[in-house]
């Protein structure tokens, strides 16, 4: 189970935006918020949750979901905290944000859809909604054209393309406004242009 570990940076005085940073398997909340320095989000809290033994849950997040509990429960628990110190600080939800790369991806996306509202927006690097099949009964609420963006590479070992589509799909359909980028032979890795997108599209 993982203990509530958050790591702050950015503006953490008087911001009024923040960006919720989920790291991949193997890394750690220092690693994701080092990508800051990248985006445009020089005046956003930033808060970045950490997994205990650097990894969200234990298996692929194609496997059924129940074979990742406690873990996954425990993760999404996790991320709700960390939104709910932000509101705690008077941020609002329109003005909260979240970012993920690969198994951060995932959880990100997984956390988002069970809890759809109007976000500042969604970036997912690498990821998609998580189990051996999509369960849309879990996923509630509209995201009343909150801004997400996908971007992942055709093949990726541990992303199947197709499960990309399909998550950018019930985004869509619960009122997300999506743009989803494909790179061909890209790797399992962050590229230029993805970044250029999140800045361009999501923080703006």
């Amino acid at each position: 189970m993982h203990q509530e570990q958050i790591l702050y940076a950015g503006n953490t005085v008087n911001a009024t935006s923040a960006l919720i940073m989920i790291h991949g398997r193997g890394a750690s909340a220092e690693d994701i918020l080092s990508l800051s320095g990248n985006l445009d989000v020089q005046n956003y809290l930033l808060a970045a949750p950490e997994a205990t033994g650097n990894s969200w849950y234990p298996k692929s997040f194609l496997a059924p979901q129940k074979e990742n509990e406690p873990w996954l429960s425990s993760a999404l628990d996790l991320v709700h905290k960390t939104v709910h110190n932000i509101l705690a600080r008077g941020i609002s939800e329109k003005r909260i944000y979240f970012l993920g790369f690969s198994q951060g991806a995932c959880l990100t996306l997984e956390y988002a859809a069970r809890n759809a509202k109007r976000y500042g927006g969604i970036v997912a690097f690498t990821g998609g909604l998580i189990g051996d099949q999509i369960n849309e009964g879990l996923y509630k609420g509209d995201f009343v054209m909150t801004p997400v963006f996908f971007g992942s590479s055709d093949p990726d070992f541990h992303v199947p393309v197709e499960r990309v589509h399909a998550s950018a799909d019930i985004f869509k359909k619960m009122g997300a406004d999506i743009t989803e980028k494909i790179y061909p032979n890209l790797g399992h890795t962050i590229n230029q242009d993805e970044i250029n997108k999140a800045n361009t599209l999501i923080f703006k």
